[in-house]
């Protein structure tokens, strides 16, 4: 048996629930590396891992659809991270804003002591 199968094997997680098979990502992925290697037909490498040749072409066409999302420049991360970035800026912007009055408002209350 190949070693890359034996893995997809061992990668493979069993649902407790008798009408429906849940697989991890690291099985998906094995699984379709397996494919995209074409050493084996579909239906031989869905026979051998127990799945069904429709199942691996979906998990196929989902893998090819993301693939250049790794090779961009502009990754939602970068994205998420320059909002971030200005909610962290606007907070701060507040926050000097709302502490002016409130130092204002101690001293004239004689809370705070005046500084010398």
């Amino acid at each position: 048996m190949d070693p890359g199968i034996s893995t997809v094997k061992k990668a493979k997680i069993k649902s407790k629930s008798i009408m429906r098979q849940q697989y991890s990502a690291t099985f998906k992925a094995a699984a379709v590396q397996e494919l995209l290697k074409e050493e084996k037909t579909i239906s031989q490498l869905a026979a051998e891992i127990g799945v069904h040749p429709s199942q691996l072409k979906e998990w196929k066409r989902i893998a090819l659809q993301g693939l250049p999302a790794l090779f961009s420049r502009d990754s939602k991360i970068g994205e998420q991270a320059k909002v971030h970035e200005q909610q962290v800026n606007e907070l701060y912007g507040e926050i000097g804003r709302l502490t002016t009055p409130v130092n204002w408002l101690k001293k004239k209350s004689g809370l705070q002591p005046e500084s010398q």
